[in-house]
């Protein structure tokens, strides 16, 4: 199947675009919901040595360098609910409903918490989650601002009726992970091609990951045991 991208995969109920995701939108149908880690444009502050360097941060001056306002903008206009990390670098509509994630264990010049906006109206919220050495906890750390899957599932939780969520900066595929946990469809889009193919092998792993959450057995009646 041809397209604006470089390469399209489908991994279970996963779809991954290799691309620019303003060239990829035009081709999605409708979606319940977009959660995503877009880059903040922060960058800029990652200079000088030390700490930064060794841990990969300097990469982020150039990839991170300008927030990507317009494709932010486009992509939540086209779901019903949103909730976008970061959201308070994208002058975004005012919300009632922020997530909090109080990041235990954070490096010291990074930040003690990360804020996520969201359509919803509802009272905001904040989860208290080891973040390991400013990373992703417990978890092998594969892209600079990787989230803990289990952060992404808590964010999923606040979205029961979202059949179908998308991440138009999937990233290290965190997000794509968390929704296979969850039984939900996943639509991924990156344009970087060394994190497009980790995304492809964590969420096809968990695709073929077993799952033990077995359906209750059936309660026997009278004529059961006749």
């Amino acid at each position: 199947m041809s397209g604006p991208w470089t390469r399209r995969e489908v991994i279970g109920d996963a779809t991954l675009y290799l691309g620019d995701c303003l060239d990829v939108l035009p081709t999605l149908g409708a979606v319940d919901a977009v959660v995503t880690d877009p880059p903040y444009g922060i960058g800029r502050v990652m200079v000088g040595g030390g700490w930064a360097i060794s841990s990969g941060y300097h990469q982020m001056q150039t990839w991170d360098a300008n927030a990507p306002v317009k494709a932010v903008k486009a992509y939540i206009g086209i779901a019903r609910e949103a909730i976008v990390w970061g959201g308070q670098f994208f002058e975004l509509p005012t919300s009632r409903r922020w997530l909090i994630w109080n990041k235990i264990g954070s490096a010291p010049k990074m930040s003690d918490a990360e804020m996520a906006w969201t359509t919803m109206d509802a009272p905001t919220r904040l989860i208290s989650m080891h973040a390991g050495n400013g990373a992703c906890g417990a978890e092998k750390r594969q892209h600079p601002t990787q989230k803990p899957i289990a952060l992404m599932q808590w964010c999923i939780g606040f979205l029961p009726d979202a059949r179908t969520i998308l991440d138009p900066f999937m990233g290290s595929g965190a997000t794509g992970v968390a929704c296979i946990r969850e039984g939900r469809k996943f639509i991924g889009v990156e344009i970087d091609e060394g994190y497009f193919d980790i995304a492809c092998k964590r969420i096809e792993a968990e695709t073929r990951a077993p799952r033990f959450d077995l359906p209750q057995p059936v309660k026997p009646t009278q004529g059961d045991m006749l």
